[in-house]
């Protein structure tokens, strides 16, 4: 028997989306008798979002799909200030030229996986910057102010994390919850939007808003958060060794997408594969019962769904052909992250170098502790000492480099 009344909440409960509710038995109601614009916020501090944002993403995915409006609300006002959440330090103060460029990159990512238009559950986006920065300081203090005590906000996580850590917080990131919760209350007024998402880190601005809301505008209005997503080992979602798995293609190409998800722990697939794939759950449980070998092939149908899902068929096929060259069959993938370099300059060029050029390691340090563990390799053989490249190395107008079994990519003499 389903555990709500309304789709909505079944499919989140059922691929493990709910963390905490405010007044979830409401929601469950207005969600199974009529539609519910829904919001999450998703401050504009570079010009990708990275996997760890695509939890929240897919919450819009699924409201959208169960006949709901999902409200993209980018943060084009509260970058400005900057969230303290998780935070031990303040975040770099961007120009409001940085932040509009990197609101217009970001929104790529977005018409991926929602329907944006005017329909009744077409999604929207929208920039809070159009009232935060329109706010008499003063009136806000006023009309607003009244509504938090500083009791109240002392308890918060975001607050005690720096007070703990006796690492200094600004008045002005202190003001972020406040304006976040003004967010709320401004979209309930504008496109009758009455829930909030979010992650289970922002419960206690999320119940800001909720509460804001029933006092200044007298409306029932809910809040939704999901799990905080870490590895099975503990590793925080949408990091990889040499930095943040970036959704936006420029940043982070299809091929690296798709093995970063092929690479997933063995105890991480049915987590992820209800979460980031939209694959039926009767199949979910089908991949993530199996076991040794063949639990390689339910890593493969994850990598491939989701990056299918933000890349497209195409991108998603080409990525798991490439894969499948240079994994399986020993040969050079196309789609392999590529550097070039001048034939004139091979033979005074060490190898490491061209490993830090690649990406594939952050410091020659690392390059060469990976030697001394056999680890770094050309052309699929390991490199057993520091050396400059010969023309011996070429193989195709091409050096294949590799660290271990699963960190590739082309060196290509032109």
């Amino acid at each position: 028997m389903p555990t709500y009344k309304s789709d909505f909440l079944n499919v989140l409960d059922e691929r493990g989306f709910i963390a905490q509710g405010a007044n979830l038995e409401g929601l469950d109601e207005k969600a199974a008798s009529s539609v519910v614009t829904a919001y999450i916020g998703f401050d504009a501090t570079a010009k990708s979002l990275h996997a760890g944002s695509l939890i929240q993403i897919m919450m819009l995915y699924w409201l959208q799909q169960t006949g709901h409006r999902p409200i993209v609300l980018m943060g084009g006002g509260t970058t400005k200030v900057g969230d303290p959440t998780g935070k031990d330090e303040q975040r770099k103060l961007l120009s409001d030229a940085d932040i509009d460029g990197n609101i217009a990159s970001i929104k790529g990512a977005f018409e991926k996986l929602l329907t944006f238009g005017d329909g009744p559950t077409d999604a929207l986006m929208v920039n809070n910057d159009d009232w935060l920065s329109q706010l008499g300081y003063v009136e806000f203090l006023r009309d607003y102010g009244v509504h938090f005590t500083i009791n109240r906000m002392l308890t918060f996580d975001s607050v005690k994390l720096r007070l703990d850590r006796e690492s200094p917080m600004t008045f002005l990131e202190f003001n972020y919850m406040l304006m976040q919760a003004y967010d709320f209350h401004e979209l309930l007024n504008r496109y009758d939007c009455t829930l909030q998402l979010g992650g289970a880190d922002q419960w206690g601005n999320i119940i800001n808003g909720v509460e804001l809301c029933r006092r200044k505008d007298a409306r029932e209005v809910f809040g939704l958060t999901t799990p905080l997503l870490t590895t099975a080992s503990g590793k925080k979602m949408g990091k990889t060794e040499n930095g943040a798995v970036w959704l936006n293609a420029d940043m982070f190409s299809p091929y690296e997408y798709w093995q970063y998800w092929r690479n997933a722990e063995d105890a991480d697939i049915a987590t992820l594969l209800a979460r980031f794939t939209t694959l039926p759950m009767d199949e979910v449980r089908r991949l993530a019962a199996l076991r040794g070998a063949e639990i390689n092939e339910a890593k493969k149908v994850l990598a491939n769904e989701a990056a299918t899902l933000l890349h497209g068929a195409e991108a998603a096929k080409s990525a798991a052909a490439t894969a499948q060259k240079t994994f399986e069959q020993g040969g050079l993938g196309g789609d392999l992250p590529t550097v070039e370099m001048p034939a004139g300059m091979l033979e005074a060029a060490p190898v490491i170098d061209q490993f830090l050029a690649a990406g594939l390691c952050a410091s020659k340090g690392e390059a060469r502790r990976h030697i001394k563990a056999g680890a770094l390799k050309l052309n699929d053989e390991a490199l057993r000492e520091e050396r400059n490249l010969t023309a011996a190395d070429i193989r195709n107008g091409a050096v294949k480099l590799s660290i271990g079994k699963k960190k590739h990519a082309i060196l290509r003499i032109v």
